[in-house]
């Protein structure tokens, strides 16, 4: 039986819109995992959607060349989807201002500890220069990030792996953590999901509390022009540190 879906996948996979379909599905799939679980934070939809996508390629043997000719279709509607956040934003303007400072202060140190501390911990366990400079914009939205991550020196795609990846992670385990820290606020669940957790940890905190989706849009918005503004002047004092591997360009 194995086989013989292995075949139908082999004789398929040149499809573009297959893969295209097989992606929807398998997210759909993830939120109807996460409803059953009762919002388990593990049973994160678009964890799931990777694992079993990743799975589906693997067993029909496809490459991910093949993959996003059909997929590019949804990677164009990242940069809408993310626009899209405005909306919750304009419904909670009146939030936005009475919270400010506050929220400017909170912006400003999470943008500055996200890059330092990226860059950092790549230096620290000895990785190379190039990884470093990926590793840098990685709490900002996918399609600033991987602008950013170009225009610096990085590589592109590593950098949207790292922000989906953190995004991920954020999703799961950022509400445990903002009980942990007995923060109730629903402002600072949200900007808190924005800036740290991109346009993955937002999505999360958007569906919890429409003053956190506001918050979570402003966050991925301001720390993705933010991080664009301020990781090029900081990458001057990131490069006077050698490269650990004596390579600029490794890996």
């Amino acid at each position: 039986m194995l086989n013989n879906f292995d075949l139908v996948l082999t004789s398929l996979g040149h499809t573009p819109l297959l893969w295209l379909t097989l992606t929807i599905l398998v997210y759909l799939a993830g939120q109807i995992v996460q409803r059953r679980s009762g919002a388990m934070p593990l049973a994160n939809p678009v964890l799931i959607a990777i694992v079993l996508m990743v799975t589906l390629l693997e067993l029909s043997g496809t490459t991910y060349q093949t993959y996003f000719a059909g997929a590019q279709y949804l990677h164009f509607l990242l940069g809408p989807a993310t626009v899209a956040l405005a909306i919750p934003l304009a419904n909670n303007f009146r939030h936005v201002l009475d919270s400010v400072k506050g929220a400017s202060l909170a912006l400003l140190a999470g943008c500055l500890t996200s890059i330092i501390s990226g860059a950092a911990i790549v230096w620290l366990l000895g990785g190379g220069r190039s990884l470093m400079l990926s590793m840098a914009p990685k709490a900002v939205t996918t399609p600033i990030a991987m602008a950013v991550s170009e225009q610096v020196g990085g590589v592109p795609a590593l950098t949207a792996a790292l922000v989906i990846a953190g995004g991920i992670l954020v999703a799961i385990i950022g509400p445990t953590v903002m009980r942990w820290l007995r923060i109730y606020d629903w402002r600072a669940h949200g900007l808190a999901a924005g800036v740290s957790g991109s346009a993955v940890g937002a999505a999360q905190a958007a569906g919890l509390h429409s003053q956190a989706a506001a918050f979570a849009a402003l966050g991925v918005g301001l720390n993705g022009l933010l991080t664009a503004l301020l990781l090029p002047l900081l990458i001057q004092a990131l490069l006077r540190y050698p490269d650990r591997r004596n390579c600029p360009q490794s890996l």
